[in-house]
């Protein structure tokens, strides 16, 4: 018997075994992981002294290509929930504040600019977003969204429409046409104006909106007040376009179509590692924005492509926008603040609001 070819057969099978060996545990396929997929959700407090101040800084390191969504409280647009129960509901490993939402009078929803899973599903008029495309890029900047449409009935001719926003609840006596999907839940949440039931691209229902259910395969269109002879235009069988565009707040379009997840709030604290604060240019008027000092929260994106979260007890804007200059933004923005700021990673919260939230970033896990 050959014990030495024996030993050296068993050898090469033992080292073969011990390189496979992490690729079999993982679960792993075809490709090897890159350095970014392999990278771990972190966290760290950080000391940051600047503008005379010395600031307590909780961060949470997000490597690029990490699955995130918009999280929603309830998974719906315009209802309210704690962060933990946001964050069980998308089995995220972390998770951050969003947008501006109405907390004090009324129905709790979103001001900023949100699209998950490639469909806007809310329409901001101000600030700034940031997006993540499917490759895991981010990208930032002054998002404007419009929805135009056409609607063709049976006499073969186009007439045109627009919606002024998305998911939200009019005003009473509000002039406007609103787009209602499926993201805001089983029904459009009010009564009034005019609904246009549209189900796979065609008209089925045209009636005076009593809440109206929104179709899972389709959209609502309401229409009130002066715009209510809009759904005029609008027959049952006629068929319906819907086209979106991305502009800046110049009115440049933007390349904003492969966006799958965005959140918007503002206003931008960093531009191309450089400090850049001007939030009356992006629409705020609220002291709380302007010159005041709270709990902030923000969101960057770094050099490398990863993405950090952040929040601080007490700040300015111009004081986290230098602040996050420091801690090595490329580009960076506020996000909602006061007592929404909140923070979730490791398993924990690390920044607990003082209030339920109506939208969140969720990052990791089983998020989609």
């Amino acid at each position: 018997m050959n014990t030495r070819g024996i030993g050296k057969k068993w050898w090469t099978g033992a080292m073969a075994l011990i390189l496979a060996l992490p690729v079999l545990l993982s679960g792993a396929v075809g490709a090897p992981e890159t350095a970014e997929a392999k990278a771990a959700i972190s966290t760290k407090v950080q000391k940051v002294k600047t503008a005379g101040r010395t600031f307590m800084v909780q961060t949470v390191s997000i490597p690029k290509g990490t699955p995130v969504t918009v999280g929603l409280a309830k998974k719906q647009v315009g209802q309210t929930a704690t962060l933990p129960s946001i964050v069980k509901a998308y089995g995220a490993q972390a998770a951050i504040n969003g947008a501006f939402f109405e907390a004090y009078n009324g129905a709790p929803d979103p001001y900023g600019m949100l699209i998950a899973n490639s469909k806007v599903i809310h329409i901001g008029r101000y600030g700034t977003s940031i997006g993540f495309k499917a490759d895991g890029t981010a990208i930032m900047d002054s998002l404007q969204v419009s929805l135009t449409g056409k609607v063709t009935g049976k006499d073969g001719k186009p007439r045109s429409w627009y919606a002024t926003f998305v998911n939200r609840t009019p005003a009473a006596d509000a002039n406007i046409s609103m787009l209602y999907t499926p993201e805001r839940g089983g029904k459009v949440g009010f009564k009034g104006g005019i609904a246009v039931v549209i189900e796979k691209g065609v008209v089925t229902k045209k009636l005076t909106n009593n809440n109206v259910s929104i179709p899972k395969n389709g959209s609502v269109l309401v229409f009130s007040g002066t715009l209510k002879s809009m759904a005029d235009r609008f027959d049952v069988g006629s068929a319906v376009e819907m086209n979106y565009k991305y502009t800046n707040a110049s009115g440049k379009e933007i390349p904003w179509e492969d966006v799958v997840t965005a959140v918007g709030a503002g206003p931008r604290l960093v531009k191309d590692g450089k400090v850049a604060v001007n939030p009356v240019s992006e629409g705020f008027k609220d002291t709380k924005i302007l010159n005041a000092s709270g709990a902030r929260s923000g969101i960057a994106i770094m050099a490398d492509g990863s993405v950090m979260l952040a929040t601080v007890p007490g700040a300015t804007i111009k004081e986290w926008a230098a602040v996050m200059q420091k801690l090595g933004a490329k580009q960076a923005m506020n996000l909602d603040g006061g007592a929404s700021s909140g923070l979730y990673a490791g398993g924990k919260m690390l920044t607990s609001p003082g209030r339920l939230l109506s939208n969140t970033l969720v990052f990791g896990g089983s998020v989609k």
